[in-house]
């Protein structure tokens, strides 16, 4: 069946989407299975002894080896070592697209009629040729490269979103970025105004940060013969984090539970605490994000809302502080870290069938008599009530969508020339 297909590579992981042919028409966007059945594949590559590339690990001790958050290292003038061999970050980032689209080959049958791979809004033209040249040298010379702010405007208009202007806010598993997106006359989205990031800043930081605070813990209540095991407490310690910090954006309190020689240590973990802990991290993003729309020459108010996406966005406090600093409504997907790749997928479909450029508008006739002129009436905008002096302003509605499981119907064996997953 004819499809295309959508790219999200991100620093800490990749996820990919399709959209099928229905009839005249398009299907509903669905998740590419990259890793045993699940969406997302980590970001990583890694060499084999004998010389097999192989996608999102294995772990390795020989870090050299193993390479991983390479993307935003595209336009840095100094290469990474894979193997003993240097490597300019585009061309990781390429070898990663070129086995995301052999696996979407595999599974459909066939090559995609189009395919959409999404970046940071903040990459000038120098870092978008530096990735598109890397992918026509492996042999994908028709991939379209939008920036996330379209892409995630795509998702979020798709689900309902039916905002003129709005922020984005990609908070990831390494990095961050605040931009600016509106819908033009023709129905597609473009970026406006200067995006800005901070790096390294992400969910990375989450898990360290409870890292330590577990640290702290042990070393209080663990007896003495334990605390002298350093190696003990660290292994495994960052991705058991990483668990509890997913499991706190629905629970109040949550188990960070490790495995020691003297046996399994358990250290609870409330959101209160976790969001002591991630707070002034969190609120540093969102001035950001602030900054943005104010450099642009906006206020606020002129926001139709604030579009979230990346791993780290359903955080609980995320949401509160962004309602704090924006009266506008929030939109955030059931899983933000595949919102990248399903925009660029409904992207994808309108490089096969574009949007058709909607009719002029009809002009108000001028009146037979008289010389006063015609005016059409000035574009209504969404209000945003205020505040009555005295009291507390109205919370904006928060909306988190419905999640759309995809059928486990469509996983099928992986094909790879040379790249193992």
């Amino acid at each position: 069946m004819p499809y295309v297909l959508g790219l999200d590579i991100g620093n800490t992981n990749t996820a990919a989407a399709v959209v099928r042919r229905d009839g005249s028409g398009w299907a509903r966007p669905e998740p590419v299975p990259l890793n045993g059945g699940s969406a997302l594949v980590p970001s990583v590559l890694h060499l084999a002894p004998d010389g097999a590339l192989h996608i999102g690990g294995p772990a390795t001790d020989d870090g050299s080896r193993t390479s991983g958050d390479f993307v935003r290292r595209i336009g840095d003038d100094v290469p990474l070592l894979l193997g003993g061999e240097a490597c300019a970050p585009e061309t990781l980032t390429a070898e990663l697209a070129a086995w995301v689209v052999e696996q979407a080959h595999a599974l459909e049958g066939g090559p995609a009629e189009a395919i959409v791979l999404s970046h940071p809004a903040g990459w000038r033209p120098y870092r978008r040729e530096l990735l598109r040249q890397a992918l026509v040298d492996l042999g994908l010379p028709a991939v379209t490269l939008l920036p996330r702010t379209v892409t995630v405007a795509e998702s979020h208009a798709a689900r309902g979103f039916a905002g003129t202007t709005a922020a984005v806010y990609a908070l990831g598993g390494a990095s961050f970025e605040a931009a600016l997106v509106r819908r033009t006359p023709r129905g597609t989205y473009e970026s406006f105004g200067t995006p800005q990031g901070l790096d390294p800043v992400g969910g990375a930081d989450f898990d360290e940060l409870l890292a330590g605070h577990v640290r702290t813990v042990l070393s209080r209540e663990l007896p003495a013969a334990a605390r002298r095991d350093q190696q003990a407490v660290p292994r495994g310690l960052l991705a058991e984090c990483e668990r509890v910090k997913r499991a706190l954006t629905v629970d109040l309190a949550a188990d960070v539970v490790l495995t020691l020689p003297t046996g399994t240590a358990r250290v609870p973990v409330t959101r209160a605490e976790f969001e002591a802990m991630i707070r002034p991290t969190v609120q540093a993003t969102v001035d950001l994000l602030l900054r943005t729309v104010h450099a642009a020459g906006l206020t606020p108010t002129r926001l139709d809302g604030v579009l979230l996406t990346a791993g780290s966005a359903r955080i609980p406090l995320v949401t509160e502080l962004i309602t704090a600093a924006l009266p506008v409504p929030i939109e955030v997907e059931p899983d933000a870290q595949l919102t990248d790749a399903t925009g660029a997928a409904l992207a994808a479909c309108q490089v096969v069938s574009p949007r058709p450029r909607p009719p002029a508008p009809v002009r108000n006739p001028v009146p037979a008599t008289g010389t006063g002129r015609a005016t059409l009436p000035a574009p209504r905008r969404p209000r945003h009530d205020t505040a009555v002096p005295g009291n507390p302003p109205p919370r904006p509605p928060v909306r988190i969508l419905p999640l759309d499981l995809p059928k486990a119907s469509r996983l099928a064996p992986l094909l790879s020339r040379g790249r193992e997953g």
